[in-house]
Formats: C-alpha cells, structure tokens, sequence
C-alpha cells in the first residue's frame, strides 16, 4: 500500500483520500495512471492517500449473506474492507471502460458496502480507446448515485491510453494533469463537511 506524509497546510489535517486501481487484469494500464494520480496528488499536498490496488485486495465475489445496508458482515474480509472505505474522506477511482461499461472488479468492491460510502464525493480518472472511457463513466454513475456518492465533476478522460505509457510510465498531457489538479480541489473543498468515520444516514 502506498500512502502520502504530505500533511498540507499546518492548520488543518490531511485529507484521506482514497485511490482505487479499478483493473485486475494483467499489464492493465490503469496501474501506470493510478500511479501518476497517486503522485501528483502527492505533490498537490493535503492529502493521506490510501493506495487501493483491487487485484491485491483480492475481494472475492461479493459473499455477505445480509444486505450491506444492516452492516452486519460476516467475513473478515468485509469488515477489513469496511473499516478502510469508512476511515476515508473522499474517492478517487481510476477505472476503464469494458464493453461500454466498467470493470466488474470495481463494482463489486462498491456492491460489498454501502453507508461507508455514503455523502462523500468520488472522482473519476476514465481510460480506454477513443472514447476515454467516458461510456465505462456513464455506466457508473446510477451506482455512485444509488450509493449516495457526491461526483466532483472535472473528470480526467484518457483516450488511446497505451499511447501515453513509455516503458510503464504514464506521461500526462497539460490538460489532464489541469483537470486532475481541478478534481482534487473540488474533492477537498467537498469534504469539509463530512468527517471520515461518520456514517450519513441515507
């Protein structure tokens, strides 16, 4: 897990931020962008970044035989997964588009929970052909909804992302670093008002 010392301002805390690597797959480019987001990011300041690679966190098929809204979970897995979504402040996905939609491994480490999620703003970093991702994007917006997720805007689209890697390097254009730079603004400006921890009833 990879995480961010930079304490930002002096008065006030970091904000803990998540970044999930929404691929499993092997040679995913996802984990290039993730990587440069997680750096930026770091070098932006004000942020404690939880670094989630979803093929290390290695999730089985959701498995909880209650619905995650009783937060009643039987695995050791869940709740582990539970603890960490709840202590962060915001969200920060790296996802890329399959066959018009998203990774499945992506949702189902959303479908695992479902408070700890909730009214807390979420980013979007889409890769993919010439689309970007952009169609994966659209696909997973009724599920941040239904999860009562706040999406920030300013997504970053990456379009023909292979072209962007030099030897597992992802190199950023000036326009995708602005809109990242502009997404983590909003993510933090949007979380003044939910502390991480706090579960929002919904």
């Amino acid at each position: 897990m990879l995480e961010s010392s930079d304490t930002g301002p002096s008065n006030s805390r970091p904000i803990r931020l998540m970044v999930v690597v929404g691929s499993v797959r092997p040679g995913r480019a996802g984990l290039s962008v993730a990587l440069w987001v997680h750096e930026h990011t770091t070098q932006v300041g004000g942020f404690d970044i939880d670094f989630v690679d979803l093929a290390e966190l290695n999730l089985p098929f959701m498995n909880e035989p209650k619905h995650p809204k009783f937060q009643e979970y039987r695995y050791r897995h869940t709740i582990a997964w539970a603890e960490r979504v709840a202590a962060a402040d915001g969200f920060l996905f790296v996802t890329p588009e399959y066959n018009y939609s998203y990774s499945p491994a992506l949702k189902n480490a959303l479908d695992y929970l479902h408070y700890e999620w909730a009214g807390k703003p979420v980013g979007l970093v889409s890769y993919g052909g010439l689309a970007g991702g952009t169609r994966g994007v659209a696909a997973l917006q009724p599920v941040l909804s239904a999860l009562k997720m706040s999406g920030v805007g300013s997504n970053v689209e990456i379009p023909y992302v292979s072209r962007q890697i030099d030897d597992g390097f992802f190199q950023p254009s000036e326009r995708q670093v602005e809109k990242l730079t502009r997404m983590l603004g909003r993510i933090s400006a949007s979380t003044q008002g939910t502390p991480s921890g706090v579960l929002v009833e919904v």
